[in-house]
């Protein structure tokens, strides 16, 4: 029978997940500060200054730098990490595409916040989601527990020879970054168990070849197409390393969703991110209600988990779902997924856009919004400003 360690403490966020990559033990790190990332990076820097972890950090100029540097680094098989947020996140765009496209193992974590123009350093969701078709596995964190258990799992996930492909775990910004939480963590025998060193390499040292990836119109759509299919299973693959992180955990693991009082609902809000705890509070207060009304948790941005959703949602009359971010002439980012994945199945998707550059939402917000719901309102799109 398997013997769980663990030690309960409390952190913040960034220094739960700088915990985590100490555990994971990679050899090159490159990351440049940005609010707010920056505490990671320091506690990072402690750990290899005190020898807790043997690693190369890389001290780079930018953003950009720091992934091309760390792309190199997994290409030639090393384990790899980088963080950052916002601008630094849109400055390391053009090498996030190069990573994804070539499908190489790296993990990143973003800590997010929205996007300028105007200048904002509190949290909201655009700069995550911006990267949704950059060929990138992306989840996201409920609270601090959750973001220290991703950035474990992610290394797996991102290793996987099935799979393949870098892994991005966000969590937000000031919410989860700077708050300290009860945490379990795990001894490091066990994480050395659950993620062994990376044992193979992307290119052959024995017989090398120039890598220039420039590819025919014949062949480009083929690199695609074969991403495409990874991105697929790596749906199977999430699943299976949440079940095994479950066992030397002994904490529950929900792979792609996590649905909360879904069985019987009839109305169910759907959210990613720190604001899913201030909906599962909405939620309780509603049941003590009489109310019948539910939460899925997106837990997989990237793949989105279409068929875990059409299977949790045939029986329920209306999803409410609520974005952190906004596709400009389109709509909720969230939303648009929510609705393709539902097309032609009669259930009322209502779209809540909110908590846009760190506007509070609360759960009486949530109990607000479906209440009306319940007294037979209905709305496509609606903006929570005041």
């Amino acid at each position: 029978m398997l013997q769980i360690t663990k030690r309960i403490t409390a952190m913040v966020g960034n220094h739960a997940v700088a915990y985590a990559v100490k555990q994971a033990k990679p050899q090159i790190l490159a990351v440049f500060p940005i609010t707010p990332q920056t505490t990671m990076l320091e506690k990072l820097a402690e750990y290899i200054d005190s020898g807790q972890l043997k690693a190369e950090l890389i001290k780079v100029e930018s953003e950009h730098s720091a992934m091309a540097s760390i792309y190199g680094a997994a290409v030639a098989g090393a384990r790899v990490f980088t963080a950052t947020s916002s601008q630094g996140l849109l400055y390391m765009t053009e090498m996030f595409y190069w990573a994804g496209g070539q499908r190489v193992p790296i993990v990143a974590a973003i800590a997010t916040r929205a996007i300028a123009e105007p200048w904002s350093i509190w949290d909201d969701h655009q700069d995550f989601v911006s990267k949704r078709d950059a060929i990138w596995i992306m989840t996201m964190a409920e609270n601090v527990q959750d973001a220290y258990d991703l950035t474990i799992q992610a290394f797996r996930i991102s290793e996987d020879k099935r799979v393949l492909l870098p892994v991005m775990m966000g969590f937000d910004g000031f919410i989860l970054t700077h708050t300290m939480e009860r945490l379990e963590v795990l001894d490091d025998e066990t994480v050395d168990m659950f993620l062994p060193k990376r044992d193979y390499n992307l290119i052959d040292f024995n017989d090398p070849v120039n890598v220039g990836p420039i590819v025919t119109p014949d062949n480009y759509i083929k690199y695609r197409y074969e991403a495409k299919k990874a991105m697929d299973r790596a749906k199977e693959v999430i699943e299976e390393i949440a079940k095994e992180y479950e066992k030397i955990s002994g904490r529950k693991q929900y792979g792609l969703i996590e649905c909360y009082m879904c069985e019987d609902a009839e109305y169910v809000f759907l959210a990613m991110g720190a604001w899913v705890g201030d909906a599962r509070e909405a939620v309780k207060r509603l049941r003590s209600r009489g109310n019948k009304v539910g939460l899925i948790k997106i837990r997989t941005f990237r793949p989105f988990p279409k068929e875990r959703l059409v299977e949790k949602l045939r029986s329920v009359r209306g999803v409410i779902v609520f974005d952190r971010a906004y596709s400009f002439g389109s709509g909720g980012v969230l939303a648009s997924d929510v609705k393709s994945a539902l097309y032609n199945s009669g259930i009322d998707v209502m779209s809540v856009i909110a908590g846009i550059g760190g506007k509070t939402v609360r759960p009486l917000h949530f109990e607000k919004v479906m209440e009306e719901v319940l007294e037979g309102k209905r709305f496509e799109e609606r903006w929570l400003y005041e």
